[in-house]
């Protein structure tokens, strides 16, 4: 099993099979629009921006399972997203990354790269780095800033 085994849905309900995602880096975020680190998104759009014609891709998902941070619909938080902050990177639904129903594909990252709370996710905002092969190659905790992973994701590109 690999990180193209996945489907997923995006913001709308359709299903994209990560397989569209072969041979590009991708940053893998949990998110919410009402955190303390909501303003990450800034950071993860102007990433998005500097990379993305060298194969980058970053694929958000936003889950409310950390104090009710991400209400609302997925089509919302799409809406505050892309009106508050002018992402332009793909949102999918929104899933659970913990417990009893936490989608299969973060059971998957958090048993490739654990955390500090072993396979638990923390908080909004953890994020995870795959390199064009779909290893899982780093996870960083939700403090840490996204111009502070540009150097690593540089590095799977390339050094481009």
């Amino acid at each position: 099993m690999n990180i193209y085994d996945f489907t997923v849905k995006d913001y709308i309900g359709k299903e994209i099979s990560l397989d569209t995602y072969k041979r590009n880096v991708l940053l893998i975020v949990n998110t919410a629009t009402e955190c303390g680190f909501t303003p990450q998104y800034t950071g993860l759009q102007e990433l998005y921006e500097k990379y993305h014609d060298k194969g980058f891709e970053i694929l958000d998902f936003p889950s409310n399972q950390f104090k009710g941070q991400a209400p609302g619909t997925s089509q919302e938080i799409h809406n505050t997203c892309t009106g508050r902050f002018g992402i332009t990177f793909k949102q999918f639904e929104k899933i659970d990354v913990n417990g009893d129903n936490e989608h299969p594909l973060y059971g998957y990252l958090k048993s490739e790269q654990k955390g500090l709370l072993g396979r638990k996710i923390k908080w909004n905002f953890t994020k995870f780095l795959i390199d064009r092969d779909g290893t899982v190659t780093k996870r960083f905790a939700p403090s840490t800033k996204p111009e502070k992973i540009e150097n690593d994701i540089v590095q799977l590109l390339g050094g481009n």
